[in-house]
């Protein structure tokens, strides 16, 4: 069955524009859900609606909005009002500027959407318009109108389309001050951080999807699966390595890299011995010269 749009309009740069939608880039997956159940009937529990004063029960059709602007006051909220306040929905995408692809922060990335040719009529300035972001290396910055709700956007070629990120603005982000601005302002020892780059270099490999599955999930299925047989689940085993207490960070560096302090040191002093014989059998082959040089005298 195929996507529907959950927005249709056009894509705009300057005078140029093609006819495109919006699709969800992601899906809900069949994310587990529970029910709270009554233990002692085996019965699901039921959420009533009520006032939180008179304890009446209500319908949520009779209910409205409300802003609590102090403890226990709010200021109520009608239809109208959200109309007033909503930003007129345009159906275009007009694209306001262009920034460096590295120059935003994936922190400000909220939800995706794939932008797709609206039809086959705008195929070829669509085409067009995808190439030359990506040749730019940049990515284009815009506006769109959701459910009534302006979002901020990020276009940027995906695959052989393009594809829509909504932005989160800076109120939306925690402080992370307190977090980071107790930290070290010195640099770290440089051996250290060579180290740890090697470990990086070791492990560096390329993107793949399955390195993100929900590994708590898939066990939590196997679980229902194994107890709907009844049958049980074994444990997941232990990271031994989680929990330690590092005292020695270069030591463990190197162990990491499988080279611990002995291993390095039994290869300085083999460096060092191989140097000195090597000195010495230089200090031999060049030893005749002397008896040739007090003859030349």
């Amino acid at each position: 069955m195929p996507q529907r749009p959950i927005w249709r309009g056009h894509l705009r740069l300057a005078l140029v524009s093609c006819p495109i939608a919006l699709f969800s880039a992601n899906h809900d997956r069949g994310s587990l859900h529970f029910n709270l159940i009554n233990p002692k009937t085996g019965n699901r529990i039921k959420m009533v609606t009520q006032d939180a004063e008179t304890e009446q029960p209500l319908k949520r059709t009779d209910l409205v909005k409300g802003y609590e602007y102090t403890k226990g006051k709010y200021i109520i909220l009608e239809d109208e009002d959200f109309e007033t306040a909503h930003v007129e929905s345009s159906k275009t995408v007009k694209i306001e500027k262009f920034v460096e692809a590295n120059s935003i922060d994936p922190i400000y990335f909220s939800s995706s959407y794939y932008m797709a040719p609206d039809g086959s009529s705008g195929d070829d300035v669509y085409v067009v318009l995808r190439d030359a972001i990506a040749s730019s290396g940049k990515v284009a910055l815009s506006r769109v109108v959701i459910a009534r709700r302006e979002h901020p956007i990020a276009i940027m070629p995906m695959a052989k389309g393009l594809v829509v990120h909504t932005l989160l603005e800076e109120r939306d982000l925690n402080d992370h001050s307190d977090l980071f601005d107790g930290l070290p302002t010195g640099k770290p020892d440089p051996d250290m951080v060579q180290l740890a780059t090697q470990l990086i270099e070791r492990q560096t490999g390329r993107y793949d999807p399955a390195d993100v599955e929900d590994r708590y999930e898939t066990r939590l299925r196997a679980l229902i699966d194994a107890k709907m047989k009844g049958e049980g689940l074994e444990p997941a085993p232990e990271d031994e390595r989680e929990g330690s207490n590092v005292i020695d960070l270069m030591a463990a560096l190197r162990k990491s890299l499988g080279q611990s302090a002995e291993t390095s040191g039994k290869k300085k002093t083999r460096t060092g011995a191989a140097a000195a014989k090597s000195t010495k059998s230089a200090a031999k082959k060049k030893s005749p010269a002397k008896p040739a040089a007090r003859r030349r005298a």
